[in-house]
């Protein structure tokens, strides 16, 4: 399978749009019990679409003889996608969406007036199956509501990723929620079984976290969050070892923060993440907009739509933070607490850091290249690349990649024009790349012009 690296506006909150297969027909289930499992499946996936945390990656797992899929190349299924175009790679379903928490933010707080059901073990585990076998899905994204105690409905969810890989043979990819406060037994037998496990933060401060959801608190979310964590490293110690050691969550560990729902700047929200990273375990942080589903609850913020352009922008300085070499503290800072909305984090850095600007692309080395709007990780290495062959020229730096339009203003090379953002201004270049271009009405282009010589 091709990969593709997702733009930065391929990661805003999904809403979750499945196409449910005919399940009447016999080939699939027999009996009455047809309308059972199809009634479940459209409560359930309905419940499940807030949750962004279910990308897929980081862990190849191959089929066995005898065994039932495989994990190409680590990026999971790219089969299912949203009405707006966004991939959903995975079937992802609730065991239940009762839940015995009443959090303000979520759809499935107890005191909703919704629809109730529950997943068996069984159920779910063949739905799966079938559903692989159809090719409709090649893995699996479980979460869940928590009904009795946090134990209880771990135990379960354990259950049927267990039965998958040991009775079924399932070598799809699986991702496996980890319910805050389940002990530390559970998550062990669960990472043996599951590629990623995940446990959402939800709000990034904790007195905001408990205003809104009164029974949770950092350390029943913090506390699974080290035990994948202890467990992950072990495995790497004992696979150092033993070659054949069964490995434990390979594909790492990730959460999700609701944007929009507390007053938290961004400054705040990337804080949490930047520390959220230094853990060697944690894979990704995902940001979900707000989206107001309980409008009647006094203590969430009156919006009408999820804050897209925000959760957006927020995703492109995670980016920069993990592989252009950013800090925190360098996107967001206390003079600019929230990122800028008309312009992307890095060329607002730039904007406001014109003493690091113009860049000699030819002398450069790769860290600074990186910090060029325009520039991005691929294109900065072939730049420090084919300059060991000669000096480059604007048309040479086009064929690279360079976003010509950004860049012009930010880096020099022998045929570039001196007009970079020290020979004219900040807010020039800011309006020449924001300001939208006004149409030429005297000319209109779908007329064709002949021109006679004289």
């Amino acid at each position: 399978m091709k990969s593709i690296r997702p733009s930065f506006f391929q990661h805003s909150a999904y809403f979750f749009s499945f196409r449910v297969p005919d399940l009447r027909k016999k080939t699939f289930l027999c009996g009455s019990m047809n309308e059972t499992v199809l009634e479940k499946l459209k409560i359930l996936a309905e419940s499940a679409k807030y949750d962004v945390s279910c990308a897929s990656s980081g862990t190849v797992r191959r089929n066995r003889a005898g065994g039932v899929g495989n994990t190409v190349g680590g990026m999971g299924i790219c089969h299912s996608f949203t009405d707006d175009g966004r991939c959903v790679s995975l079937l992802k379903i609730m065991l239940t969406n009762h839940c015995i928490y009443d959090c303000a933010y979520c759809i499935n707080r107890r005191s909703n007036d919704l629809r109730r059901t529950t997943f068996s073990v069984g159920e779910l585990v063949e739905l799966t199956v079938e559903f692989y076998r159809r090719n409709y899905i090649e893995g699996l994204f479980l979460s869940s509501g928590v009904v009795r105690s946090p134990d209880y409905t771990m135990e379960r969810m354990v259950r049927v990723v267990s039965d998958l890989r040991k009775q079924h043979r399932f070598n799809g990819y699986i991702h496996l929620k980890s319910i805050p406060g389940c002990s530390r037994e559970l998550v062990a037998q669960g990472g043996m079984y599951a590629d990623r496990m995940s446990v959402n933060l939800e709000i990034p401060d904790e007195q905001n976290l408990k205003l809104l959801a009164p029974e949770k608190d950092y350390r029943s979310v913090f506390a699974p969050m080290r035990y994948i964590q202890q467990g992950m490293l072990a495995s790497l110690e004992e696979r150092q070892r033993f070659r054949h050691a069964p490995r434990f969550v390979p594909a790492g560990q990730s959460t999700q923060m609701i944007v929009g729902a507390t007053p938290e700047t961004d400054r705040d929200i990337l804080r949490v993440s930047s520390a959220l990273y230094r853990r060697p375990s944690m894979k990704r942080v995902y940001y979900s907009g707000y989206i107001p589903v309980n409008t009647y609850d006094a203590r969430l913020p009156a919006v009408r739509q999820a804050p897209l352009v925000r959760e957006n922008r927020l995703y492109q300085a995670d980016w920069l933070m993990r592989f252009y070499e950013f800090r925190a503290d360098e996107l967001v800072d206390d003079l600019h607490p929230d990122l800028e909305t008309d312009i992307d984090p890095k060329l607002a850095w730039a904007l406001r850091h014109p003493e690091c600007f113009p860049v000699d692309v030819n002398t450069a080395d790769y860290a600074t290249l990186l910090r060029v709007p325009g520039l991005g990780v691929k294109s900065a290495g072939l730049v420090v690349a084919a300059r060991r062959y000669g000096r480059l020229t604007s048309a040479q730096l086009k064929k690279i990649g360079l976003v010509m339009k950004k860049a012009q203003y930010f880096i020099t090379c022998r045929e570039l024009p001196v007009q970079t953002v020290q020979d004219v201004s900040p807010e020039y270049v800011r309006r020449a790349l924001t300001e939208p271009k006004k149409r030429d009405m005297t000319h209109d282009r779908r007329q064709l012009h002949i021109l006679f010589p004289d």
